[in-house]
């Protein structure tokens, strides 16, 4: 039974491994931190002091590195929080796009680094944006990966509940096609549910939620989703 239940999940998730990276975010490499220079190597070690001593002569905030990204960006990657509060300061565009669409807010997301995101948040970056190569969110990206200290985080901020990626999924999709459908992934689908995301909306072929975690044996998603009103 346990092994025709696991040849059924490969089944139902091997379409999705064809179109997911392992991993789609490009952290700066250790080489390229090595070779950094001005505001980025700064940004990359947490030098306050000389973060400090770089801004005072109004260098451009917002220079990319060869990947596309800012200081703020890999002050994020690196949770140099205390860099990114001096480079918003400073002027930093907080919702810019590295070149594989990846803004701050997301970084820190995917990272499940609830601190370096919240202070994002409070700096006024914005929870809201399209992002990443699946034209995403934030939120769906935490909610792939069962982060849910950052998904409340990022519903109180205003992120949107039922944004449809070019995949056809939301939040609340991914929270049960692309976890494993245990207490993080449960907990970030009630998240989800407690806030009003739609149990309505279905996958490019139809499925409901309801049905994607009956599909998969997710006995516990399937009875909050009863719970919470679902329908097939």
């Amino acid at each position: 039974m346990a092994q025709r239940k696991l040849l059924s999940w490969v089944l139902l998730a091997a379409p999705l491994l064809l179109v997911l990276p392992a991993q789609a975010q490009v952290a700066p490499t250790a080489s390229e931190i090595a070779a950094y220079q001005g505001l980025h190597a700064a940004a990359a070690r947490g030098d306050t002091a000389g973060l400090q001593r770089l801004l005072a002569a109004r260098p451009d905030v917002n220079a990319r590195d060869a990947h596309g990204r800012t200081p703020l960006h890999v002050a994020t990657f690196a949770r140099q929080r205390e860099a990114v509060r001096l480079l918003a300061q400073a002027g930093a565009a907080l919702d810019l796009l590295e070149n594989d669409r990846y803004d701050a807010v997301t970084i820190a997301a995917v990272a499940d680094d609830e601190d370096t995101l919240r202070l994002l948040l409070q700096l006024g970056a914005s929870a809201r944006q399209v992002t990443s190569r699946y034209d995403g969110t934030a939120l769906i990206a935490a909610a792939h990966l069962g982060h849910v200290g950052v998904v409340r985080q990022l519903i109180a901020a205003g992120a949107p509940l039922d944004h449809v990626n070019n995949l056809h999924w939301t939040a609340l999709i991914e929270s049960i096609v692309l976890g494993d459908g245990g207490p993080r992934h449960q907990a970030t689908l009630q998240a989800l549910l407690d806030a009003g995301a739609s149990t309505r909306l279905a996958d490019r072929h139809g499925n409901t939620p309801l049905q994607l975690a009956r599909q998969r044996g997710y006995d516990a998603m399937v009875k909050m989703l009863e719970a919470a009103g679902a329908r097939p």
